[in-house]
């Protein structure tokens, strides 16, 4: 089976970028002597999940997930030290309790007292992250908030430590950036554990990461884990803040030439919005790639600098590049869409069809979605 046998949309996945890829964070991730911890909101795959695990330099410290749905299909493929890095909520400590019970070992987040305590009082409490805010302003407190010490101590025995998320270091364009924004992110780390400790509070695990501070911190001593998780497959917007290079795009979505408006320079293809995502991430970087970038079957960009301008439900429509020497484009053609933020754009997708730097379809490996 071939790219040219596939339904369109969907999405395909080349395992030798997505290995240099793993290589690259795992090398980073070892040089600092802490555990790379792989945050699988984006891959949401058990195959993808087994490349990342099976990392030759760093110390694998278990996953990171988003939801429960994937904390219990990671754990249904064997895998139980599972970091479920979003805000738990008393409805769900059920969900995680049965887990545990079976043989998972999921680890929640909180930054509520009133939610560090429903944990404490449950009858099988999880282990617990204090979470910590350096400078994202989503979840987490300040490290010098009076509250940390009264969560740590409404948690009692259920504290494990803490986690912090430098999801701010998207707004950094330079190496130099990063290694600013990845020392921020470790100090708030370590400010909240110099206060916990001093208070008689153990905190085994010290967790921080994105891909762009994993990858650029000068240093990392302190902590105990790292979670990157686009650096597996890179995006359109990574490649211009240093995650990735430009040819380190895993991901890329099949799609069919629908429909031609050749007097426009412009063609139809019917991977639209929900096969590509809406995401504009682009637009705040110095190249803006629309929706995202034609490449021909390849994953060449032979086609130029030909972009999704416009993104329906069903229909992306493609504005050639008008420099370009562009090869017919007949109805059918197949080509491939680069993305620019890969999390999004897989999100509606059920299966990757994997090559290994050709058109030849090597296997299908399926994702989990939803919640």
């Amino acid at each position: 089976m071939t790219l040219d046998d596939l339904p369109t949309p969907c999405l395909v996945l080349d395992r030798p970028t997505l290995q240099a890829n793993l290589d690259r964070m795992s090398r980073a991730v070892a040089a600092h002597g802490v555990a790379l911890r792989p945050h699988m909101k984006t891959a949401k795959s058990i195959d993808v999940a087994r490349l990342a695990m099976a990392s030759r330099d760093a110390v694998i410290g278990g996953i990171t997930v988003s939801t429960l749905a994937e904390a219990e299909y990671f754990a249904a493929h064997g895998i139980t030290d599972i970091l479920y890095a979003v805000g738990i909520t008393p409805q769900k400590l059920a969900q995680v309790a049965a887990l545990n019970a079976n043989g998972a070992a999921i680890i929640v987040i909180t930054d509520d007292a009133d939610m560090a305590s429903a944990i404490a009082s449950h009858p099988t409490p999880p282990q617990t992250l204090i979470e910590l805010d350096c400078g994202e302003a989503r979840g987490g407190i300040a490290p010098d908030d009076p509250a940390l010490l009264d969560l740590a101590a409404r948690l009692g025995p259920a504290l494990a430590g803490v986690l912090t998320h430098a999801g701010h270091s998207y707004a950094g364009r330079t190496p130099a950036d990063m290694r600013t924004i990845a020392e921020a992110e470790r100090q708030t780390a370590l400010r909240a554990v110099t206060r916990l400790h001093a208070a008689g509070f153990a905190t085994p695990i010290i967790s921080v990461g994105s891909s762009p501070t994993a990858l650029h911190a000068a240093t990392l001593d302190g902590v105990s884990e790292t979670r990157p998780g686009v650096y597996m497959f890179g995006d359109l917007f990574q490649a211009q803040i240093g995650t990735n290079a430009r040819d380190g795009l895993a991901l890329t979505v099949l799609t069919s030439v629908i429909g031609r408006r050749p007097a426009e320079r412009r063609i139809l293809v019917d991977a639209g919005a929900l096969a590509l995502s809406k995401d504009r991430s682009t637009q705040a970087v110095p190249q803006d790639y629309g929706f995202g970038l034609a490449l021909d079957l390849n994953g060449q960009p032979s086609l130029g600098h030909s972009l999704v301008t416009r993104a329906n439900q069903e229909h992306g429509v493609i504005d050639l590049d008008p420099g370009a020497d562009l090869p017919a484009l007949p109805i059918g053609t197949k080509l491939r869409i680069a993305p620019n933020h890969a999390c999004l754009t897989a999100a509606a997708h059920d299966r990757y069809y994997v090559v290994d730097g050709s058109t030849t379809v090597q296997a299908i490996w399926p994702r989990v979605n939803g919640w």
